[in-house]
């Protein structure tokens, strides 16, 4: 069990254990469902897999056979019902454990999940089951999410099934008593890793999201995520804070976790309550922790002392820039240190600061052993060191091992995130001289001012540091004079009031910290940003709003 992820990979440890290198080992009919979750459900039958635990206390535990055989019972069923190899299946089941057993199930008979958040509206329902001619939906049945589902359905016309679960409703399967009908036995079905298996819906800043389309390779690269990133093995219980609606539960919560023998906590929540989860985290003793910057801020603001939060062996972060302060005050009460990665819902874990890696309060760390990365300019010429640049992938397009294999019916943006002949990200960062990668922002956030070029995170980051500031974004407004300069849009803490005062106070506190062209010229407080489903600050927004205010 030890040494089971072996199978997939060749790699080098040195005598401290910290990766030397790293490469994927797959034949081409890999199969996760078949090849991790089917053999560990053999030798492991009664190993805990998932444990499971809702927000009224109910708790659940599955072993590794237990998932085997319930994925099994899945597959069975969906093909009973019509399910074909290709079909996209979507699945809207918040944090629900049936998820896992859809999911995998789903792989064995070469059907497409499209997981989706809860928080979707009818118009993004109609939007999701045209472009990707969804055949079949799993939903949950709180949050009225079928309800928006079937209001949704009244202007589209492809579903064959809809299942439900967590409730009930006229019209619906009711998932677990149907599944409940069949073998838990499964013969293997011929898939190929170049295949599709998962799509997301990218949710981008600015305009339809994106429908980035992953082959069975990515549940392949995502063993590097949870053995060399989370640090996980067979005594590791790990929790990875994401809906299943989103990509980081694929990289948390899916794949790697499970080939590393770990045990993964799934905490069924609806709303985020920090006091709630630290406390989660102290009665069941979880040793391993990932959650994006955000939560660890109101971690810090609730106050940690309140926890005993000494189980917790390896912290990492991502699904946003890390501010330094952040890093600093987690260290401070946990004696941890956070372990940044950067990826997208496109690929895996690009840099990070894998385990045995001295990390840098505020860098993404290093390309990891998966890709090689490098800096380039609008023009297509590498950056030097400490130039920003995009993020770039070296690779093949649709080939390249846990990068998507295709912007789904997108032509266009296939074409402009292989110019060049790599892929690109679309997020920029410098390059230290110890080959530290340290973000700046989305190309399209980049703000020049007065022939300057400003990256907002850094000026964010600042900010943050102010006991003032909950929350910032920064993007360029319209000046008659410099072209653009720096606006900080603010959410104040509680404690602080808008002022003119205060206004002058974090213009100063910024010069202070940076180069004095880079201050916020323009300070707006509101009481909250635009954000995406996932909680992404939409700058894009911001700018829009700017200028209807200018038409004005």
């Amino acid at each position: 069990m030890k040494d089971f992820y072996k199978r997939f990979v060749k790699e080098e440890l040195d005598a401290q254990g910290r990766l030397v290198s790293f490469a994927l080992d797959i034949k081409d009919d890999f199969n996760f469902s078949y090849d991790v979750v089917d053999e560990l459900g053999k030798l492991e039958p009664d190993k805990t897999a998932i444990l499971w635990v809702g927000e009224n206390g109910e708790e659940h535990r599955f072993s590794y056979k237990d998932i085997m055989e319930q994925s099994s019972r899945v597959a069975n069923m969906m093909l009973a019902h019509g399910v074909k190899k290709g079909d996209f299946v979507l699945a809207v089941l918040k944090r629900h454990y049936e998820f896992w057993f859809l999911a995998y199930g789903l792989m064995k008979i070469g059907a497409i999940l499209v997981p989706a958040t809860n928080q979707l509206t009818t118009k993004d329902y109609i939007y999701r089951f045209k472009a990707a001619d969804i055949s079949y939906v799993v939903a949950t049945g709180e949050n009225g999410v079928a309800e928006k589902i079937d209001a949704a359905l009244k202007v589209y016309g492809g579903i064959k099934e809809k299942f439900i679960t967590h409730g009930s409703r006229e019209g619906w399967t009711d998932f677990l008593p149907e599944i409940a009908k069949y073998s838990p036995e499964r013969e293997r079905i011929e898939t190929h890793v170049a295949e599709p298996m998962l799509m997301y819906f990218s949710s981008g800043t600015t305009g339809y999201p994106k429908m980035a389309l992953h082959n069975y390779s990515i549940a392949a690269a995502h063993i590097l995520t949870g053995k060399h990133w989370h640090h996980l093995d067979e005594n590791s219980l790990h929790l990875t804070v994401s809906e299943t609606g989103w990509a980081k539960c694929a990289w948390g919560k899916m794949f790697g976790q499970y080939v590393a023998g770990a045990t993964s906590f799934i905490y069924d929540f609806d709303r985020f309550d920090p006091d709630k989860l630290m406390k989660m985290i102290q009665d069941y003793k979880i040793t391993s922790f990932c959650a994006p910057p955000t939560m660890y801020r109101f971690f810090i603001k609730a106050g940690m002392s309140k926890y005993d939060l000494s189980s917790i062996k390896y912290s990492c972060i991502a699904g946003e820039a890390l501010n330094p302060t952040v890093y600093r005050r987690w260290f401070e009460y946990t004696g941890l240190k956070l372990m940044e990665g950067f990826g997208q819902t496109e690929s895996a874990v690009i840099l990070g600061n894998l385990y045995g890696m001295e990390p840098k309060a505020g860098s993404m760390g290093k390309p990891t052993p998966l890709y090689k990365v490098a800096l380039m300019d609008s023009d297509g010429e590498l950056t030097p060191q400490g130039e920003v640049g995009e993020i770039v992938v070296y690779g093949e397009e649709g080939k390249t091992p846990g990068l998507l294999k295709e912007y789904y019916r997108n032509p266009a943006e296939n074409e402009r995130a292989w110019k060049y002949g790599v892929y690109h990200t679309g997020d920029t960062a410098y390059m230290d001289k110890d080959g530290y990668y340290w973000y700046v922002g989305r190309t399209d956030d980049l703000i020049k001012a007065s022939g300057y070029r400003i990256g907002p995170f850094e000026i964010e980051s600042i900010l943050m540091e102010h006991p003032a500031v909950m929350e910032c974004a920064i993007t360029a407004a319209a000046d008659p004079i410099r072209g653009n300069v720096v606006k900080a849009t603010i959410v104040l803490t509680k404690d602080y009031q808008p002022s003119e005062e205060l206004v002058k106070e974090l213009q100063d506190y910024v010069k202070k910290s940076t180069a004095p062209y880079k201050y916020p010229r323009i300070v707006e407080f509101v009481k909250e940003l635009p954000k995406t489903h996932s909680g992404k600050i939409k700058r894009g927004e911001i700018r829009r709003r700017d200028m209807e205010d200018d038409d004005d």
